[in-house]
């Protein structure tokens, strides 16, 4: 989960790099990228939550669609707040009397906690002492991903989202005591709401026809974990990488909203890269540009746009012989950040390298309507009436297109290549035979005496309900 401060603290001094050439773009100069520490806001006072019968959402994250109660789809939009940089959140309400946070909603995990301790980088935390209807349930949780990690409290309380639900949900809650790189400077949540695929989750909301315009287009969930999808080929300015399909995919490709920034594969970033750097207008630029390190700022009388190509990404249609095509424009992945003073504007790449999969994060999902279909297992994407700057659109989708140049599975197989991984496995596998067999045994001999039970409320780390799974 990647997240930016709106303030960066931009050193006086800048290098030039470049003179202005006639026939080509203005050249930026480049500002190393340093992010702010947050500034801490008294919590608001918590109005009194519409009260009904308590619906019971079993495991740990939040499950939004017991029998009976109605959604105000738009109103929760309404509720929605934030931006790529940061994450989008939602207002809810925990406990009684109930205490108000702000849920980071994250599609590529699948797990709800919040903030149980004080926190440098969050203004506000769930007191879990001061709920009447909190229940502790006797042990400890811990979830890792790509950036971070945090360590919780598992327990069971009341939650009520004020806008959308006109009710309260009991559920199982996990109250971060201990995190590493999980809360960041700048950031307005203080928890988390997993969306993602996991036995335990399930999604909120439904289709809202005036937030799209045109056709949602669907492509296949590849397999029920993460939001895994198959990507067919990737283009610059038009042009094909001509990379290995299965290079888009190595270890999985993901739609993902808790991630800030376009992922690609080591590979296809570099690829990426060559050609957003060749295509463009500008004559160079510096590589800590390209890595995140650093600005790249023009003057405010004009925007680099124009000088950047567009990225369009393929996809795979539920009718495999056919795929189509999002495209996102400069607007969306060359992404104004703050200035460094009165003259000029500074920028960031909004794409990144990845070691562990593709990840179409906000950088992405902002140029559109974007559908998680648990019920069909596809996403969808259509155009959004939401994604223009200055009344012009940042992104464009179409087809179909034929995928017979391409080949019929782009996801590589995950099978044993190296002999020494199979020689592993089956040492492995004889010795469970051994262990399976001894535990037969044991069980047709007659037991003398029985053992005392060990004591229940004692549940070690294997027995956790979090899959965990590096996102």
């Amino acid at each position: 989960m990647g997240a930016l401060a709106r303030a960066l603290l931009l050193p006086l001094l800048a290098q030039w790099l470049l003179r202005a050439a006639p026939a080509l773009a203005p050249a930026p100069f480049t500002l190393p990228l340093q992010v702010a520490s947050a500034t801490r806001h008294p919590a608001s006072p918590a109005p009194e939550p519409v009260t009904s019968a308590l619906a019971r959402a079993n495991g740990l994250a939040l499950a939004l669609e017991p029998a009976g109660v109605n959604a105000n789809f738009l109103a929760m939009v309404d509720n929605l707040q934030g931006d790529s940089g940061r994450g989008y959140y939602l207002e809810m309400l925990i406990g009684t009397p109930p205490q108000k946070l702000q849920i980071l909603v994250d599609t590529g995990s699948s797990n709800f906690a919040v903030a149980g301790a004080p926190h440098s980088y969050v203004d506000t935390y769930f007191d879990a002492e001061r709920s009447s209807t909190y229940r502790f349930k006797g042990f400890e949780v811990t979830v890792k991903y790509t950036q971070g990690s945090w360590t919780g409290f598992m327990g069971e309380d009341v939650v009520t989202i004020p806008k959308g639900f006109n009710s309260s949900f009991l559920v199982n809650i996990a109250t971060i005591f201990k995190s590493e790189n999980f809360f960041l400077p700048g950031i307005k949540w203080n928890g988390i709401l997993g969306l993602a695929y996991a036995t335990l989750a399930k999604v909120l909301g439904g289709i809202e026809p005036s937030l799209y315009k045109g056709d949602i287009w669907y492509t296949p969930i590849k397999e029920e974990w993460y939001y895994q999808i198959e990507i067919l080929k990737l283009e610059i300015g038009g042009q094909s990488l001509n990379l290995d399909c299965k290079e888009y995919n190595a270890d999985k490709a993901i739609v993902d909203s808790g991630t800030t920034l376009l992922r690609l594969p080591q590979k296809v970033f570099d690829a990426v890269v060559e050609a957003v750097a060749r295509t463009s207008m500008i004559p160079e630029f510096s590589d800590g540009f390209w890595s995140g390190a650093q600005l790249a700022c023009w003057a405010n009388s004009e925007t680099p746009w124009s000088y950047f190509p567009k990225i369009s990404i393929y996809l795979r249609e539920e009718n495999s012989s056919r795929s189509f095509r999002i495209t996102i424009l400069p607007q969306l992945y060359i992404q104004p950040m703050m200035g460094a003073g009165l003259n000029y504007e500074c920028y960031r790449f909004g794409i990144s390298s990845s070691t562990n999969a593709l990840v179409i994060g906000a950088t992405v999902m902002e140029g559109f309507y974007v559908v998680f279909d648990r019920a069909q297992k596809r996403v969808g994407f259509a155009a959004s009436p939401c994604a223009e700057i200055a009344g012009a659109p940042v992104s464009e989708i179409s087809g179909p297109f034929s995928t017979e140049d391409i080949a019929s599975n782009c996801v590589p197989a995950q099978a044993l290549n190296d002999p020494i991984l199979w020689i592993v496995s089956y040492t492995l596998m004889s010795v469970c035979g051994v262990i399976l067999l001894i535990l037969i045994l044991l069980l047709l001999i007659p037991f003398q005496c029985r053992h005392t039970p060990r004591d229940p409320e004692v549940v070690n780390d294997e027995s956790s309900l979090v899959r965990h799974r590096w996102k």
